[in-house]
């Protein structure tokens, strides 16, 4: 599926992708369906059967679909992730604070991906995350949500079937927050709404064990070549960390020169030794 990259300031749009599930239910007028693939929605681990008991939403993550204007309309206080759609309550439900949650790294950039069903008329993408009060133990409310989107971008037209757009998460997060994404369509009176359950930070538990040292190198055997000495075939020396054989007689001819025909032959890679002393092995 062909993606389209637009960079504007801080915010970059990808014209592909996948960032945020939102989907049609109870309103046939509009024929936009959508979810978002990242960060991961809640309808699509229902989806995917990461959780269960999800009800019907895991048959149709596209379709979760509400009254547009949020925050001053919209879903009511503890059906937002549903879009205020009984039949999806089980995204509301906090599941003891239990849903997958996606690591994310303050202040980084992040591309937010979508997958629709069937592409909109779209008015307007904007992100919401929760405030510092934000309780993963209890159905999502207004007041729970920092007051403003901290991404809102305009979109006047059609999205492609998937879309992305790269923007900078919020600074000074820490640990589990949730992130609210609104996808307003444009030629009706309904937004679709996804909730993305996130850990700012490095996710805790233990480091990863450092990798097992390397082997040390071999060391050269053989005597470091000198530009005065004269070599005859057989001879073999080293020069800068390789080893060489004479094929024959050489002087002042630097190994690792003169390509495939070089009277050098090349024996492999090895450590220069401290000092050397030069033994002639012999003429071919």
């Amino acid at each position: 599926m062909k993606r389209t990259l637009i960079r504007t300031g801080i915010t970059t749009f990808t014209g592909t992708a996948t960032v945020v599930a939102l989907g049609l239910v109870g309103a046939p007028s509009a024929a936009a369906h959508g979810y978002t693939d990242s960060p991961v929605s809640r309808q699509l681990h229902c989806s995917e059967g990461t959780v269960d008991n999800c009800g019907p939403i895991q048959w149709e993550p596209q379709s979760v679909e509400g009254p547009d204007g949020f925050p001053e309309s919209g879903p009511p206080d503890g059906k937002i992730c549903a879009g205020g759609n009984e039949a999806f309550a089980p995204l509301d439900n906090p599941r003891s604070g239990n849903w997958p949650a996606e690591q994310l790294q303050a202040g980084a950039s992040h591309e937010f991906q979508w997958t629709f069903t069937a592409p909109h008329s779209t008015s307007k993408f904007e992100y919401f995350i929760t405030n510092d009060n934000y309780n993963p133990l209890e159905p999502l409310t207004r007041d729970m949500l920092e007051p403003e989107p901290f991404v809102t971008i305009p979109f006047q037209g059609q999205p492609p079937f998937e879309y992305s757009h790269v923007s900078q998460l919020p600074a000074n997060k820490e640990g589990r927050h949730l992130i609210l994404a609104v996808w307003t369509v444009a030629d009706t009176a309904n937004a679709f709404y996804a909730c993305s359950d996130v850990e700012f930070g490095d996710g805790g538990g233990d480091p990863p064990d450092p990798p097992d040292p390397p082997d040390p190198p071999e060391e050269c055997d053989e005597p470091t070549w000198d530009p005065d000495t004269v070599y005859l075939g057989g001879d073999t020396v080293s020069h800068e960390g390789a080893e060489y054989r004479a094929r024959w007689w050489t002087q002042g001819q630097e190994p690792g020169t003169g390509g495939e025909w070089s009277v050098w032959e090349a024996l492999g890679d090895c450590e220069e030794p401290s000092s050397s002393t030069l033994t002639s092995v012999g003429a071919w």
